[in-house]
This record gives C-alpha cells, structure tokens and sequence, in this order.
C-alpha cells in the first residue's frame, strides 16, 4: 500500500524544536526567504541585515520599519525557529554583539567583468566559506543522524540528481563503493525510475536537488517512497515538492546568485558538505566492514600512482 505523503511545512521552517542560535539566524534566513511571501521576506530581510537596529525595536515598530504588520513579523519569527519575538530580539541582540566582537567586515561576492582575478579569489573564497558555514549552522543533525543510520543499514543506496547535482551524486555513491556498500548513481531519469521499482523497505533512495523542483529527480524519489524505502532529500527548499517523499531532509544553503556565478556553483559546495557528512556518519557506523574495505580500495589503486 502506498504511504500517504506527508505534509512538511512544520518540519521545514515551523517554531518545533530549539530556536537556532544567533549565528545560524543569517543562514535561515537565506535558506527560507525564496518561499517566503513578499511581506515576510521584507521582515526576514530587515532583522538579516541590521540585527543590532531590528534587536531595538518592538514588534510594532519592526512592522512600521518594514511595512508589514505585527501579525507579519510573528509569522515571520516563527517560521525561522522562534517560539516569538521575544525569543528573535533576543536573538538578534546576540549576533549583533558576535558582528561587533571584531570579525573582518564582509566581502561582496557579486563578481565584475573587469575585476583583477585577485579579487575574483577572493571573493568566490569568501563566498564558499559563507556557503559551508550557513550550510553547517542550518543542518538539522537529527536529520542527518537518522539518513546515517538507514544508510549504513541498507541492502542497497540508489542516488538520484542531475547536472551539477548529478555530479555530487557520483561523489557520494564513489565514496560509499569504496567502503563496501552497495551504490548506484542515477542521472537518467528513464533509468532512475526503472531502478526505483526494483527498491524496497530496507533499501534507501537518495534525491539531490538544489531547487527541491526537479521532476527528474523527483519522480524516482516518489518511487522508490510508494515501494517502500527510505528515502533523503538533500536540497536548498525545505518546502520544496521533493520534500513530499522524503522521510528525512538535509538543507543546503541557498546562497546569493549572480552572473558570473551561477546556483550551480554555490549549490554544489553547500551539497558536497553534506553529503561528506552523510558519508563519514555511515563509515564511522560501519567502521569494522569500512576500514578493510578503503584499505583494499587504496591498495588495489596504489600501482596507479607509482612513477
């Protein structure tokens, strides 16, 4: 019998759980403004960049500052995390005193034609670090320890994703071969799907997917949900249509786009964390099958890299 989907919203972005700390405050707010209404993003937006001057204000006045209403900014605290706006200034207060505790002023990471590649370096390396450290203050480690265990305890791991979510898919089922388990890479959704059919509980289905929106992704996921197996979304939309069939969700950052760097880039750093994660979570679980097996890999190799 077919599972019922599930609804995901409180799980995504509701006030369950413990509120984020203040340096994961910025990186919720990038990661939930996309499917936010227009409202709330000037709210959200507003206590993102001025934390100091939004931790002053009351409710009242943080909605006259925004144009919002007050019913606006508590929506708004409680989908970041925030039981209410009392627990959001005092989170806002608290990454206003880390901004002030001499860390090095921003870089922009909007990229010019003209720019000397030194500043180029510098910017996509600032950019990537900003990307990894959002990435880590948003990711649910609940999550992530329980897409862990199913891992280690699977007959078999199918990974599904496309372009550059295709390649960080073939990262993880390289590393997951190489300690011993069983992994396949899906890019074609006509395979993808034939081989979700043959999946059952006890199997485990994985779709990376930056937008949570790529039907080619999505359906061997759906697939692979209704026949029974475990399934993870590793994505930047913890609202995203993929989240549907997802029993467990690991949320990537969703950085800032631009012409000269396109979602794919940023999107794929932000994955490639997780999924390194995800990997060394289930070579510690299975560390007595784990270890022989990387070493056996690496001595199969080592003539390879021999002058």
């Amino acid at each position: 019998m077919t599972r019922e989907v599930k609804e995901t919203f409180g799980r995504a972005g509701g006030a369950t759980g413990a509120a984020p700390a203040p340096a994961a405050l910025a990186a919720k707010v990038r990661t939930l403004a996309p499917s936010m209404t227009r409202s709330m993003q000037r709210v959200a937006e507003a206590v993102a960049n001025d934390p100091a001057g939004c931790a002053a204000l009351t409710v009242t006045g943080l909605a006259e500052l925004t144009g919002t209403s007050e019913a606006t900014v508590v929506r708004t605290a409680r989908l970041l995390g925030y039981p209410g706006y009392r627990d959001l200034r005092l989170a806002l207060a608290g990454l206003a005193a880390q901004q002030q505790s001499g860390r090095a002023p921003a870089i922009t990471t909007d990229i010019a034609v003209d720019d000397p590649i030194a500043d180029v370096v510098a910017k996509l390396a600032h950019d990537e670090q900003q990307t990894l450290a959002d990435t880590a203050a948003g990711l649910d480690t609940a999550q992530l320890g329980a897409a862990v265990s199913a891992v280690a305890a699977a007959r078999r791991i199918d990974v599904y994703g496309v372009g550059a979510s295709g390649l960080v898919a073939q990262d993880l089922t390289q590393k997951l071969l190489r300690i011993g388990l069983i992994a396949h890479a899906h890019s074609d959704p006509h395979l993808a799907v034939t081989n979700a059919v043959q999946l059952r509980a006890g199997d485990v289905a994985i779709a990376i997917t930056h937008s949570g929106s790529t039907g080619d992704v999505i359906e061997p996921l759906r697939v692979a949900f209704e026949r029974g197996a475990t399934t993870v979304a590793i994505t930047g939309r913890p609202d995203g249509a993929v989240t549907q069939y997802a029993d467990h969700i690991l949320t990537t950052s969703t950085a800032r786009e631009s012409e000269l760097r396109p979602a794919a880039m940023s999107s794929r750093t932000s994955q490639l964390l997780v999924v390194d994660c995800l990997f060394v979570g289930v070579a510690q679980r299975t560390y007595d099958t784990a270890a022989p097996a990387l070493s056996a890999s690496y001595e199969a190799l080592a003539h390879r890299h021999r002058r």
